[in-house]
């Protein structure tokens, strides 16, 4: 008999490689309270924002998972807990859309927008924090915004 498992919620962060010290300082903190709450962080697990957010979570205690474009798992930040290899380039960004429950968006540039657009294909909710603000998403102004709205998603997703 298998014994099944309650899944852990897995938050998606998106964000650019290259990113200012506030932006990094917003993604620190909601990798933090992902680890907090028990998620899971799923990322693109290498530089800027996802480097911020990974540093955040892990020294949180959290799970990081770092789905990155190569086939070099050494390419994931050192804060990442599971690097996973895909060697299909920015197709991984569906990956990062399609495999969460909810995402956060931090600055980025066309990487980030790709991302946003696949994750609302798919219907998920997507908090946007000084990045592509386009219909569908959630536009907040502070990493404690965003996280508040985290919880809230996660909250109606636990009553369904």
């Amino acid at each position: 008999m298998v014994k099944k498992i309650q899944r852990s919620r897995i938050i998606s962060v998106f964000g650019g490689r290259k990113a200012d010290p506030k932006q990094c300082e917003d993604a620190e903190a909601i990798g933090r309270a992902i680890a907090e709450r028990g998620w899971i962080l799923l990322c693109g697990g290498r530089s800027g924002i996802m480097e911020a957010v990974s540093r955040g979570c892990n020294e949180a205690g959290g799970l990081t998972v770092g789905i990155l474009p190569g086939t070099d798992d050494s390419d994931a930040n050192s804060f990442v807990s599971i690097p996973i290899a895909t060697g299909i380039g920015l197709a991984r960004n569906e990956i990062l859309a399609c495999a969460c429950d909810a995402a956060v968006a931090i600055g980025g540039k066309y990487g980030t927008l790709s991302e946003i657009g696949h994750a609302l294909q798919y219907g998920k909710s997507v908090i946007v924090l000084g990045s592509w603000d386009i219909p569908g998403t959630i536009a907040v102004h502070s990493a404690e915004e965003a996280v508040l709205t985290l919880d809230s998603i996660m909250k109606s997703k636990e009553l369904s």
